[in-house]
């Protein structure tokens, strides 16, 4: 099962918004193997509505909503794009260090919750306000208009080094460790995105201290790539992003025992659209 987390900077978006890109995610999810998978999308709260930590206390609800449905986090794959990554990694540092922040929390998520099997993370936006963070001429995000939406989030707290708020701020590789799911952290980006200089620093850093991470940076791609490409792209490049994320999770989790016969290769995989 996918908790997948819409971007938006915070302040706008829905996952209906991603109702087509995630009934595609699980269309391919059934042609790799998976007999029965199932999507679970959270709408969380919008600023300037709610500030920071509202939206993780719902990431933390949905999370548990998910575990009790399924029952076993080994078959729980968590994923976000852009701003919602951002409260997946911050899902992930919250319960891997419950005891230190439950206090911020209104009690949600005392109870210690186990990790997904799997974080897989698309243009994460890794720190709020960055000096790495820079317009480019391919990417359709502004620099300036994200820090906006970042003091929104952050409301009083921007100022802050607080790692569950602006998860690219934890520099205790320890804690990485202790949040990283047991078949690790998968990172899509885009090379010519807004964004790519800071998430290339932190992959890095997380490679440098033994953190399960991989990476792919898109050539020439933008911002949160695999869903702008079923909108952008031509019809038999569409779907490229999605496939390549479907291979990370069925190399990472086992498909069931009376599938795993049945191999598909995902590069000949083929889908018809009724969109103009």
């Amino acid at each position: 099962m996918a908790d997948p987390q819409q971007g938006g900077g915070f302040s706008m978006g829905s996952s209906y918004f991603y109702l087509e890109f995630l009934l595609a995610w699980l269309d391919l999810l059934k042609k790799a193997g998976y007999e029965n998978p199932s999507i679970f999308a959270l709408e969380y709260t919008l600023v300037p509505d709610k500030s920071f930590p509202k939206q993780l206390e719902e990431a933390i609800a949905g999370y548990e909503h998910v575990l009790s449905t399924v029952g076993d986090p080994g078959k729980v794959c968590v994923s976000g794009d852009s701003a919602g990554a951002t409260i997946m990694v911050s899902l992930l540092l919250h319960l891997a260090n419950i005891d230190r922040h439950v206090d911020m929390m209104d009690g949600t998520g005392k109870w210690r919750l186990a990790k997904p099997a799997l974080a897989v993370l698309i243009s994460p936006w890794v720190t709020l306000v960055s000096e790495r963070h820079y317009n480019t001429k391919s990417d359709y995000l502004d620099a300036s208009r994200l820090h906006l939406y970042a003091e929104e989030y952050a409301g009083e707290d921007l100022s802050s080094n607080d790692c569950l708020l602006s998860p690219g701020q934890c520099r205790d590789i320890s804690w990485w460790h202790r949040a990283c799911p047991p078949r690790g952290l998968f990172v899509e980006y885009g090379n010519e995105e807004v964004f790519a200089p800071e998430i290339g620093e932190l992959v890095q850093f997380l490679k440098t201290g033994g953190v399960d991470i991989t990476s792919r940076g898109q050539f020439g791609g933008i911002h949160a790539w695999p869903v702008a490409s079923l909108f952008l792209s031509e019809s038999n490049k569409r779907l490229e992003g999605l496939k390549a994320l479907v291979r990370d999770i069925r190399d990472n989790i086992c498909i069931n025992d009376s599938m795993k016969d049945r191999h598909v290769r995902l590069d000949q995989v083929t889908t018809s659209s009724t969109r103009q």
